[in-house]
Formats: structure tokens, sequence, C-alpha cells
């Protein structure tokens, strides 16, 4: 069994403001995106004014915050929030759900593009290569508040987990750091230059993202609130089914655009 390292949750701490490793990794993760995409741009010389990008991610990243929050009030805790109102604004207390922030960013650019006139699918495919980079860093985030866990394994890297109970359980932060970050990156990046189909990238994303997810909860402790959902499938691995078959949608009306 290994340790769980002493590691605060936060970096700087005055008084009652602090500057959290959680929202560093989101700021983090904004800005790598951001210049990824802008080397995209220069590298495959697109005609693109870097004030429609700017204008995108202010779209985006407040979609995907309000999408993220919102997502999880309704999906994951709606009960509680509706006996304390006041606490859907308290975002420093925890609460966000990747689901909701990618339906909140998909609905932000949907907007921004037919805004602008803008080719949805050029630019989906763009960011979409860099968001895990941002989903790595956020579950990394999680490890070091020690929340979202693994469930009780007797595996050799197993650690106790403060607020965890007294028995060991699976890293799952960074079982999901590794594949939902850095490989599906990897795949996503060594594969944006060999899929010439508009769209196709945004679908793999959603696909493998799913699948990955979808494996990934059953190390991951059931949200306390919910538990199991069908039979021994969570609402995360619920939702990624629905993120997989929505990308099996996208590549094959995309695959008809193409041959139309």
């Amino acid at each position: 069994m290994l340790t769980y390292p002493d590691i605060k949750p936060y970096i700087i701490s005055i008084g009652p403001l602090q500057i959290r490793w959680y929202s560093m990794m989101y700021l983090i993760g904004f800005v790598s995106s951001y210049l990824l995409v802008k080397y995209q741009i220069r590298k495959k010389n697109l005609s693109i004014d870097g004030k429609i990008i700017e204008d995108i991610y202010f779209y985006i990243v407040l979609g995907l915050i309000l999408g993220a929050r919102l997502g999880y009030v309704l999906i994951y805790n709606l009960s509680e929030y509706l006996r304390n109102p006041l606490e859907i604004l308290a975002v420093w207390h925890g609460g966000m759900s990747f689901h909701g922030g990618l339906v909140g960013a998909l609905i932000a650019g949907i907007v921004i593009a037919r805004k602008r006139h803008l080719n949805y699918w050029l630019y989906s495919d763009l960011i979409i290569v860099t968001a895990p980079i941002g989903l790595g860093l956020g579950r990394i985030g999680n490890f070091i508040n020690s929340e979202l866990y693994g469930r009780v394994t007797d595996v050799p890297w197993a650690m106790v987990f403060p607020g965890g109970g007294d028995l060991p359980r699976h890293p799952s932060q960074l079982y999901e750091a590794f594949f939902e970050g850095l490989i599906l990156f990897i795949l996503l990046w060594f594969g944006k230059d060999r899929i010439m189909v508009k769209g196709r990238i945004t679908a793999l994303f959603l696909i493998l993202y799913g699948f990955m997810r979808f494996s990934m909860e059953f190390f991951r402790e059931p949200d306390y609130q919910l538990g199991f959902i069908v039979s021994i499938l969570t609402m995360g691995q619920i939702l990624s089914i629905i993120m997989i078959i929505a990308g099996v949608v996208i590549l094959y009306r995309q695959k008809s655009a193409c041959n139309g």
C-alpha cells in the first residue's frame, strides 16, 4: 500500500483568500488549450482572426463553467440544492460535472458559431483535441483534494484517502488523469492531421472519452448520494454511454455529408 501524499489543497493562503490547486489546474488547462489552438492555426495556415478565437474561448469557458455547475446540481445532488439553493453559487465547496460542462461548452460553441457565421466543426475539431489536457489536470486536482477517490481494493498501489475511511482505495483520479488526459490527448493530437473530414475529431473525442470514462468508473467509488443507477452502472457510466452514442451519430452524419 502507498501512502497518500500530504499535499495541501491550496498553493497560497492569505487570510480567507486561497489560490487552490484545483482552480490552477483549470487555468492551466484553458491557457494550454488556447495556445495549442493558436499553434494549429499557424501550422495549417488557416485564415482565422485571433479576435474570433478570443471570442470563442470567452463563450466556451463561460458555457463550460456554468454547464459543469448546473450539471452537477441537476444530475447529482438536486434535492440537497433545493433545500439550500444558495449553495448553488458556492462553487468553492466543490461539485462540477464534466458531462454538464461538455454540454455547456458545446451549446456556447453553437451560439458563437451562429452569431459569427462560423464553420462549427472546424473550430470544434481545433479545440476538442486540446480538451484532454484540462481533463487530466482536473483529475490531478481531484487527487490533491482527496475527492472522487476509488473503490476499496488490495492492490499494492492502493491508498487510504482522507475522508475516505480507513480502508485502502484505488487512486482512480490518477487512472483517469492518465487515460482520459494523457492517452486521449496523444491519440487525438496525432490523429488530427490524418482525419480530414470536419467533425470526425469531435466525434472521436466523444467516443474515446466515453469509452475510457465508462471503463474507469469501475474503479471509482460511486457518488454516495446516488450509488448505482442501473444494476452495476453509475451515473457517470450512463452519461458516458450517451456520449458514445452521440459520437457515433456525428461520425455517421459527417460521413454521409462528405459522401453527399
